[in-house]
């Protein structure tokens, strides 16, 4: 039977509004990144929208110009306050002439003191600071994808939400600060603090939403670990955010993963991936099939839910005399997942990047504040300044990766020898 003119009017009026309103909401998200690269075109154009804490009179080195020298020192190796003051002390007059340093009586370029450094360290706002450095990494990232209708299952860009504490270091209250990150890529575009008395669970949805106000959200990924496995943190991400959830489930969800566990895996379609390097094997299977009703009911928004199993194979070799022995030692676990991801908008090999994504903050960000930059052997242990390091060290990260450098501690080795590479990074230049 036909369709009447009237209504088929109708119907093309409608889509035509969807798309409309789709398109100018991708166009509201452009404007949005186009202010915040006009905020902060540059590093020291970031750092001159974070309040200077101290009193204006006898101020010699404006806030930029220390923070951009303790982030270039940061860039050049060195992990302890003290070496970073020493650096800035003994700076290149190019690096010190690029930072904004002020002259002395005859001409030449003056660096802070290292009393100096240390005092407006100790004085800054961290969460300002964070905030700033976070928006600037933020607004260099490749747009977000557009939220109009999809047509075929395609990769998503995912943000990566976990938390890490500042071992040695004691806050006011006399705990140990513990940090909430975002991380997309190995980027950090959103921290915050923990409280004493609170914990992560509350604080990462505020955290979302103040990220959101800045740097849209929507048709985002969004993963965490099974801690955020959560009915509130589920639904804040699909209805306000208009982004999508990752999330894994173990047993503090104990209906949820008894439920998962429960469900014939046998006709799920399946993903494989193998991997060799660093003394070891892994495979990794990850199987995903359509949520059925009664997981529907259980966790808001799901639509696909997901097992992984991954198998890894240890090869080590030890010696004994002249005879060399080689074992092997594997390992597996199997993990649950569930996604509000449709099987339209993701397949196996979607979703199984994103679980795998996940440790990307663990590998990219954490572990290399810990190894690359020393952060738990560090001395600085009381106020401010632990966090004001751990923030600055995220912005090094982000710099380098934004740069196009994979290798961390390669990129650092280069810039120790390099003060032009240094420059690019930080995106500076003499005349600047």
């Amino acid at each position: 039977m036909p369709v009447p003119a009237a209504a088929a009017q109708a119907a093309v009026a409608q889509a035509e509004a969807v798309v409309r309103e789709a398109a100018q909401e991708a166009l509201a998200r452009l404007a949005c990144r186009a202010v915040m690269l006009a905020a902060g075109g540059s590093l020291p154009g970031c750092f001159a929208l974070i309040a200077d804490p101290r009193d204006p009179r006898g101020v010699r080195h404006s806030l930029p110009c220390i923070l951009v020298l303790v982030t270039a020192a940061l860039l050049s190796g060195k992990t302890l306050l003290e070496d970073v003051t020493a650096w800035i002390t003994h700076a290149d007059p190019q690096v010190l002439a690029a930072a904004g340093a002020r002259r002395g009586r005859h001409g030449a370029l003056v660096p802070p003191h290292k009393k100096t450094v240390a005092r407006t360290l100790g004085l800054l706002g961290a969460q300002a600071l964070a905030d700033g450095t976070a928006g600037f990494l933020a607004a260099r990232l490749p747009a977000g994808p557009a939220t109009f209708p999809v047509r075929r299952p395609a990769p998503r860009p995912s943000l990566a939400c976990d938390g890490k504490e500042i071992r040695g270091a004691t806050a006011a209250d006399g705990t140990v600060p513990f940090l909430l990150s975002a991380a997309a890529g190995g980027i950090v575009i959103a921290e915050r603090e923990i409280g004493a008395k609170t914990n992560e669970i509350p604080e990462i949805g505020p955290m979302l939403l103040d990220l959101n106000a800045r740097f849209p959200l929507a048709g985002w990924v969004i993963t965490a670990d099974a801690l955020h496995t959560q009915r509130r943190l589920a639904d804040l991400i699909c209805r306000e955010l208009l982004a999508h959830y990752v999330l894994t489930v173990k047993d503090n969800q104990k209906n949820l993963h008894a439920a998962l566990a429960g469900l014939n895996w046998d006709r799920a379609r399946r993903h494989v991936t193998r991997d060799t390097g660093h003394g070891r094997r892994e495979t990794r299977s990850c199987q995903v099939m359509d949520a059925p009703a009664r997981i529907r009911t259980m966790f808001p928004h799901a639509r696909q839910i997901a097992r992984t199993t991954p198998k890894i194979t240890r090869i080590t070799r030890a010696r004994n005399g002249r005879e060399r022995t080689r074992a092997e030692k594997t390992s597996s676990e199997t993990v649950y997942a569930i996604t509000s991801l449709s099987a339209r908008e993701a397949a196996p090999a979607h979703i199984a990047a994103c679980i795998r994504g996940h440790r990307g903050i663990e590998n990219k960000v954490h572990w290399v504040r810990d190894v690359t930059f020393a952060e738990d052997a560090s001395r600085v242990r009381a106020g401010s300044r632990p966090r004001i390091l751990a923030t600055l060290r995220n912005l090094a990260i982000g710099l380098i990766r934004l740069a196009g450098y994979a290798s961390i501690a390669g990129t650092i080795r280069a810039i120790e020898y390099d003060k032009t590479l240094l420059l690019a990074i930080l995106g500076l230049s003499t005349a600047s």
